[in-house]
C-alpha cells in the first residue's frame, strides 16, 4: 500500500460554507514536486453526519478532471464520548483506477484505529491519536485555535447552528426536502496544468487563483450532478 506523503506539498487551504456543507479546498502548492501542475483537493462535510474525502493516493503527477471522492462515511454519535461510523467506500470499475488495496474490505484506512502500544501511537500518530487526545469530550475554551483552524471553527458554527434550529422548532436547514431528490456533492481532486508564473509570489497568486475558480465552479455547476 503506498499513499504519498502529502506533507511535502506544502499549499493553501481555504474553508468554504454552503448551506448544508462544509467544504475544504486545499491547493498542493510545492511547485519542486509538481513541475507545472496545480493540485486542487476538495474534502467536505454534508451536515449533519455525513463526510468524504478525496482519493489520498492521488499524486498530483498527471493531469485529469473532477475525480470525485474515495469514500463517504455516515458518522453517528452513540453517546457523548463514543461515535460509530459506516464506511462506503467507492471502487472504479475501471481496472486501475482504484488501487486494488482500497477495494479489499479487510484493510482498514491507516491512522483511524488505535495503535498497537502506546509508543507507536505516539511516535507514529494518525486521526486517532489526533481525536482522543482531546480528552473524551473537549473543552474548546483551551483550545489555541490558529488560521489553519478555520475549518473547525466554521464546522462548529453550522453544528451550533444546526441545534438551534432544531431547538426552536425550525427544523434544521440541512434536513429539509427539496424538490430535487438528489443532493449535490463536491469532494474531489483535480490537477491542472498551469506553468509557473514568473515570480514566487505571482505564483502563489496564481495557484491561489486557479483553486479558487476551479472550487466556485464546482459550487456553481456540480459535475456530479450533470446528466442528471
Amino acid at each position: 500500500m503506498t499513499i504519498p506523503a502529502r506533507a511535502r506539498y506544502g499549499g493553501y487551504r481555504f474553508p468554504a460554507e454552503i448551506i448544508g456543507h462544509a467544504v475544504w479546498l486545499r491547493i498542493a502548492g510545492k511547485r519542486t514536486y509538481l513541475g507545472e501542475n496545480v493540485w486542487a483537493r476538495m474534502v467536505e462535510a454534508v451536515l449533519p453526519n455525513l463526510q468524504q474525502v478525496a482519493p489520498i493516493w492521488e499524486d498530483g503527477r498527471e493531469e485529469h478532471s473532477f475525480s470525485g471522492p474515495m469514500m463517504s462515511r455516515w458518522i453517528v454519535p452513540v453517546d457523548n464520548t463514543n461515535t460509530m461510523f459506516f464506511e462506503l467506500r467507492h471502487v472504479s470499475e475501471i481496472e486501475g483506477v482504484t488501487p486494488a488495496w482500497w477495494a479489499d474490505r479487510e484493510i482498514m484506512l491507516p491512522g483511524q484505529l488505535a495503535a498497537e502500544s502506546r509508543e507507536a501511537g505516539q511516535r507514529h500518530p494518525g486521526d486517532f491519536e489526533a481525536q482522543v487526545s482531546q480528552r473524551p469530550i473537549a473543552i474548546h475554551g483551551l483550545e489555541q485555535l490558529g488560521a489553519t483552524d478555520r475549518g473547525v471553527t466554521m464546522f462548529r458554527r453550522q453544528i451550533r447552528r444546526g441545534v438551534r434550529a432544531v431547538e426552536s422548532g425550525d427544523g434544521s436547514p440541512e434536513l429539509r426536502r427539496t424538490a430535487d431528490p438528489i443532493t449535490p456533492t463536491y469532494c474531489n481532486d483535480t490537477v491542472v496544468r498551469m506553468p509557473p508564473a514568473a515570480t514566487v509570489i505571482e505564483d502563489r497568486q496564481l495557484m491561489r487563483g486557479t483553486g479558487r475558480q476551479l472550487a466556485e465552479t464546482y459550487l456553481k455547476d456540480p459535475p456530479l450532478m450533470k446528466g442528471r
